[in-house]
């Protein structure tokens, strides 16, 4: 329901601004009835991702939330799109989900109908396209990283479509602490042992520094040989053990003062209810 005064009529072409009149409309309704406008949920994740000396790797952890609730404690966040190409999704699980499913269907279609290996820039572009046409309410965040006839490539793609091309990137609620890791320790032409410790402490800072990212550590190398996936590669949440004996003797604190105050009580009735096992 729309506030007197606004309509909508179709324009014709390039920007529109229109829905912001609209958007301020709805908003002074609904607080003129007393209903609350929903607020945006927070989500939480780790994911990274390096370009290396024979390919890319990419990481992330396995903490699924709902709010403040950890929904999942051992949740995949990198996505298969191509044998040589799969990215990583931050944000709504669902979403992120879905629209990775559909640009893999999309891209395979695309290399049966070129007959060519799919290019990491032509996913890149499909996921911006994709995403700036629902205007940040697919709420997905998304690394991409690939190995083609170009070369190792590596994209972040941000909800509302907007890119960036890096040698290492970051996103999720615990990128703040990701990015100080690879910023620290990132060099070009790192051997593949290097990078893969790189990507693994990146995510183990994102972990230890974030509520809403978690439990294990995934990564995939991809090169032109193929793809390696290492589920589970690290799991730095585990409980540690005990190492000494926390129970003490009685007698240890001293008590100073002692009261006892008897208490004078009176059953007046007293009813016992069968409980129903049928």
């Amino acid at each position: 329901m729309l506030a007197k005064g606004v309509s909508l009529t179709p324009h014709g072409g390039g920007f529109s601004f229109e829905n912001c009149l609209r958007n301020v409309s709805l908003e002074k309704h609904l607080l003129e009835s007393g209903v609350k406008a929903p607020k945006p949920r927070k989500t939480g994740t780790t994911i990274a991702g390096i370009i290396f000396k024979d390919g890319v790797i990419l990481g992330a952890d396995t903490r699924a939330t709902d709010d403040m609730v950890v929904a999942d404690k051992n949740c995949d966040k990198i996505h298969f799109i191509t044998p040589n190409i799969y990215c990583c999704g931050a944000g709504v699980a669902a979403d992120a989900e879905m629209t990775t499913q559909i640009i893999s269907s999309n891209m395979q279609l695309h290399a049966l109908s070129t007959g060519r290996t799919p290019r990491v820039v032509t996913v890149n572009r499909m996921l911006k396209q994709m995403l700036f046409r629902y205007q940040g309410h697919i709420g997905a965040s998304i690394i991409v990283g690939g190995v083609d006839c170009k070369g190792s490539h590596l994209y972040t793609i941000y909800p509302h479509g907007s890119t960036d091309t890096l040698p290492f990137v970051a996103m999720g609620s615990g990128a703040a602490a990701a990015i100080a890791i690879l910023e620290d320790r990132f060099k070009p032409n790192m051997e593949r042992e290097d990078a893969k410790q790189l990507v693994r402490e990146a995510i183990t800072a994102g972990i230890t520094c974030d509520l809403g990212s978690g439990s294990n550590v995934d990564l995939c190398i991809i090169t032109k040989e193929g793809t390696e996936s290492l589920r589970g590669y690290d799991s730095p949440g585990q409980s540690g053990q005990r190492l000494g004996s926390y129970r003490y003797q009685r007698g240890t604190t001293a008590v100073l003062t002692k009261t006892i105050t008897p208490l004078e009580l009176e059953v007046v009735d007293e009813v016992v209810q069968p409980m129903d096992t049928e």
